[in-house]
């Protein structure tokens, strides 16, 4: 099995390092914070924990993924010798360019680059580094652990055979992959982001309340979480990130909703900090909590 190296001790980071270390891989996840490696281990290990006493991972199993799972501060010791690098890091061109060529320089020689970006560009990523050939999008969905799709990006250098190891990986994770041309938002990013924005605006204009809002998504459409409800496990700061990126690449219909930033600038960014449309005690949303347009 491969050496796999996962930079980013975040939710995304945690559901692929999981994914990667339940299907025999040597996973190693970076992060510069000590204190989130230590959050995103016992995360991991209550993944696992949660999927033995369900009775969908024998004990052994889990025993097993945990212990191929280490962790480390610095890019350049945890990806060395590395055969496929995942980063997850924020959804910011300048951080993303400096993890990859940190990595690059230390990885197995035809090692794949690939970054779980949703909206930025994997050719502007890929032509900072040596070989950008092996340079490849690998978006996956939250929760990592029950989304069985994961998005394959083609840059303008990247090469079938890069591909062709990027389906195999997806397969190994028991996930189905797609191939997507680089564009702006790929194809559900760029969906789901206009479909969070325009419940927004209906939410700011006040047409309905948040939970009227997602409840028409669920039942309507048959979507698992509403569109607010998904914003807030996403997180808002990230969704605005994706938006302002859309909105310059692809024009006014993604200029971002002011309550969106609004949030963002009051630090309500959803489940992570508590409160974003809906407030959140223990990480469990509480029943009446959302946002109402005419309160706003």
């Amino acid at each position: 099995m491969a050496k796999v190296a996962v930079v980013g001790a975040g939710l995304m980071g945690v559901g692929i390092a999981h994914a990667f270390a339940s299907s025999g891989h040597s996973v190693c996840l970076i992060d510069v914070s000590g204190e989130q490696l230590a959050k995103a281990q016992t995360t991991i290990a209550g993944i696992l924990a949660d999927g033995v006493r369900l009775g969908k991972v024998a004990q052994p199993a889990a025993d097993a993924a945990l212990a191929r799972l280490t962790t480390s501060e610095s890019v350049t010791a945890g990806a060395a010798g590395a055969d496929l690098l995942v980063e997850t890091v924020s959804e910011n061109l300048a951080i993303k360019i400096d993890v990859v060529k940190k990595a690059e320089a230390v990885m197995a020689p035809t090692g794949l680059l690939a970054t779980n970006t949703s909206a930025l560009s994997v050719t502007e990523i890929a032509a900072a580094c040596v070989d950008p050939t092996r340079v490849i999008g690998m978006h996956f969905f939250n929760p990592v652990q029950k989304m069985k799709l994961v998005e394959l990006v083609r840059g303008l250098a990247t090469t079938d055979e890069a591909v062709a190891i990027g389906r195999d990986y997806v397969a190994q994770l028991g996930k189905t992959a797609i191939v997507v041309n680089e564009t702006p938002g790929l194809t559900t990013s760029r969906m789901s982001a206009m479909a969070g924005n325009e419940a927004m605006w209906m939410l700011q204009e006040g047409a309905a309340t948040a939970e009227d809002i997602d409840t028409a998504l669920r039942l309507g459409f048959n979507h698992p979480m509403g569109p607010l409800e998904l914003g807030d496990l996403t997180g808002w700061d990230t969704r605005l990130s994706v938006l302002h990126y859309l909105h310059a690449t692809l024009g006014d219909k993604f200029r971002p909703c002011p309550l969106i930033i609004k949030m963002v600038k009051a630090g309500r960014h959803g489940r992570k900090t508590g409160w974003g449309v809906y407030k959140y005690e223990n990480g469990v949303k509480v029943p009446g909590s959302g946002l109402k347009g005419t309160n706003l």
